[in-house]
């Protein structure tokens, strides 16, 4: 009976070892998940705060994951899994390389041209896709993700095209000066411009979609670079290379809820129209 119960109680500590030594192993896999989130924002050039952002998160969430400091809870990670297209298993229990990352990404780009809509069904609806200050950090990783534009809010428009037309509504007061020009949260209609043909729109207001940000300046040619200029001259110029651009759209129409007050020239003419009319009538 004693031999029984030490048998017993010896298949129950080899169980109990194994079981134990599989958390552990696991354990150890898990933390791989800290170091993915980092290659995986840093080969997408996604800041932590974006990061954060897409993900309803803390920002010091993700530099503690990257650290090993704490670890993101389940839900989270099958978001993180999902967003980008990994599987949730490559991603806990083995550290990807750079070439992983974009291997998947094109596999994405695969999927995304298979699953495009037909133009003739898009023409149908003449609507357009809006990026608004909410999804725009969504739009910068999911641009060419069809069932992402898909699920954007729209604005109809009339002779407009859902393929080349993309509305997007500007953030911040770069555009801005002496209350002329553009200003927050107006919305900002683009034609999209070809890549090989930014020398075109040499000049023009432009929204420039690249990794990291929305950009919305005057944009001149400078060999291989583009020099951002706002027209609030408070605002310091940027020589950005064209290479980077993920896209570019050509602002051609602009919707905004704020009415600009008359300009100084403006109000100048008035006055001496003004002076004239009395001058006439003396």
């Amino acid at each position: 009976m004693l031999f029984i119960l030490f048998a017993n109680l010896t298949i129950f500590t080899n169980k109990f070892d194994k079981s134990y030594s599989m958390a552990q192993k696991n354990r150890k896999n898990f933390s791989f998940i800290g170091k993915n989130i980092k290659k995986i924002r840093l080969a997408k050039k996604i800041s932590q705060a974006s990061f954060a952002s897409i993900f309803s998160l803390a920002r010091p969430s993700i530099g503690a994951y990257e650290e090993g400091r704490s670890e993101p809870k389940i839900e989270t990670i099958i978001q993180i899994a999902n967003y980008f297209r990994i599987s949730i298993d490559v991603l806990l229990t083995r550290e990807l390389t750079v070439n992983d990352i974009f291997s998947f990404g094109i596999l994405n780009q695969r999927l995304n041209k298979a699953h495009q809509l037909s133009s003739l069904s898009i023409e149908k609806g003449r609507s357009i896709a809006l990026v608004s200050l909410e999804n725009s950090v969504n739009y910068i990783v999911q641009h060419q993700n069809a069932g992402f534009l898909l699920s954007l809010p729209k604005i109809t428009l009339p002779n407009s095209r859902a393929n080349e037309h993309r509305a997007f509504e500007i953030n911040g007061s770069e555009m801005e000066y002496h209350q002329q020009g553009l200003h927050h949260g107006d919305v900002l209609i683009g034609l999209t411009v070809p890549l090989e043909g930014v020398d075109k729109v040499d000049g023009e207001v432009l929204v420039l979609v690249t990794n990291n940000e929305i950009i919305i300046k005057r944009g001149f040619i400078r060999g291989d670079n583009m020099l951002l200029i706002s027209d609030n001259p408070n605002y310091e110029k940027i020589l950005f290379p064209v290479k980077e651009l993920l896209e570019v759209w050509k602002v051609i129409a602009v919707y905004s809820r704020y009415i600009n007050p008359p300009t100084r020239l403006t109000e100048r003419i008035l006055d001496l129209e003004k002076k004239m009319e009395e001058l006439t009538k003396s």
